[in-house]
């Protein structure tokens, strides 16, 4: 499991995605989202601008990764 630094409060989910490189756009963030492939704490997630907070686990396929 990877780890990822916050910087302020939160990030967006959907911005999430873009910073770690797992999508190449927005768009494709949003549609990913949309079709059920993003799990945060263990909960599939499907509102594209969901408020990550440190301590929460975002999982994309087989990659998961650890907000500090």
């Amino acid at each position: 499991m990877d780890v990822f630094e916050i910087r302020g409060e939160y990030i967006m989910l959907n911005q999430l995605l873009k910073v770690l490189g797992w999508v190449e756009s927005g768009a494709q963030a949003n549609l990913v989202i949309e079709e059920g492939n993003i799990y945060v704490n263990g909960q599939q997630e499907l509102r594209k601008r969901n408020k990550i907070y440190k301590g929460m686990l975002v999982k994309f396929q087989e990659a998961e990764v650890e907000m500090i």
